[in-house]
């Protein structure tokens, strides 16, 4: 492994250096010149630790729904994670776990928020952590409708006075830890539960806990204008930053000789321990896991993935990331076309079997 970049900025080095071929990737801009449905903002590809290829596009772009114009996005650019953040959730919430400041994942949820009493029932007392983490919770939630649909339930918590509460209070239809279901309120849950055993705000949390020791200083939290809660997938980075993200993973939690987050729940959290059962991908602890073919071989992936073709893929066995934002969030091909780009450009760009 490369290991962990240094904590100012990455190691710049081209693709041959790291055993990848430049062409595929120079074929992608010139097919990204000519599709200009794309609006891809920005490709970045690691290898070996050292960032081999850096592409930026301008494009429409947005903050947490608010339109910005036609932003120039370059190497300083924030940018919305949207559910990437979920991912990050979930290695602060490792360090968390690292630090003693939370005893288990299988402490039920319940028990960290005495507030809501009346909420306490024998159906719920069983939710857990794992299940958040897995998206298993067993809750009835529907986030399988556009935002613009009244029947989402993301956002309706959104517009909920008490958003803890709303999650909490869905009733019970499944149990914990048996069937998948994509559930933001979840992810909300587990950052109250981090910021309640850190002591802090979430957003100061994941500064000390994550981005401070990964050389992280550029930073926003879009935060509920009327709770002050940091949204759910609030988060925004810029891209070298993400890959920074990416290259912990790869790297089993290692940044610069430091433990920043356990091994152990790098590889747990990051193994496969459910799947949703209309699609080809697994899902870990608020990761993604895939395959894609490579030269005959099958190649395993983990991703962050946020709405609006927002990605980090990290690809242990290759010791690759790639990273991929994008202003695509009313079009339905955010959810392909990084993917795309990924299997056809970044890893056609892998010039051997490693």
């Amino acid at each position: 492994m490369g290991g962990c970049m240094s904590l100012s900025d990455w190691t710049i080095d081209n693709p041959e250096s790291a055993g990848l071929r430049s062409e595929p990737l120079r074929d992608m801009i010139e097919w990204l010149d000519g599709f200009s449905h794309a609006n891809i903002h920005s490709v970045l590809v690691a290898r070996h630790g050292r960032l081999l290829f850096e592409h930026y596009r301008p494009g429409e772009d947005e903050c947490w729904g608010e339109p910005l114009g036609n932003v120039a996005h370059g190497a300083d650019s924030l940018h919305d994670l949207r559910s990437v953040t979920k991912s990050v959730i979930s290695l602060l919430l490792g360090v968390a776990l690292d630090r003693k400041l939370i005893s288990s994942i299988d402490d039920p949820i319940v028990h960290w928020f005495p507030e809501y009493p009346d909420l306490r029932t024998p159906e719920k007392e069983r939710i857990t952590l794992r299940h958040l983490l897995m998206m298993s919770a067993g809750l009835e939630w529907n986030e399988n409708v556009p935002f613009t649909d009244p029947r989402n339930s993301e956002v309706r918590m959104l517009r909920s006075a008490d958003q803890y509460r709303y999650v909490l209070e869905q009733p019970v239809v499944a149990p914990g830890g048996q069937i998948w279901n994509y559930n933001s309120g979840g992810t909300l849950l587990i950052e109250a539960v981090i910021a309640k055993a850190a002591g802090g705000a979430l957003d100061d949390v994941a500064s000390e806990f994550l981005l401070k020791p990964l050389g992280i200083s550029n930073f926003a939290w879009t935060k509920n204008p009327k709770s002050g809660i940091p949204e759910v997938g609030g988060l925004r980075l810029c891209s070298r930053d993400l890959a920074k993200i990416g290259q912990l993973v790869v790297d089993g939690g290692i940044c610069n000789g430091r433990q920043i987050v356990s091994q152990e729940w790098v590889k747990e959290s990051t193994a496969a321990h459910i799947g949703p059962a209309d699609l080809t991908y697994f899902y870990g602890y608020q990761w993604w896991l895939g395959r894609s073919l490579v030269e005959g071989r099958e190649v395993p992936w983990i991703c962050a993935m946020g709405h609006g073709g927002q990605r980090i893929f990290a690809v242990p066995s290759l010791d690759l990331v790639a990273v991929f934002t994008a202003g695509l969030y009313a079009d339905a091909i955010n959810g392909r076309l990084p993917l795309v780009l990924f299997n056809r450009y970044v890893l056609g760009a892998v010039a051997s079997r490693d």
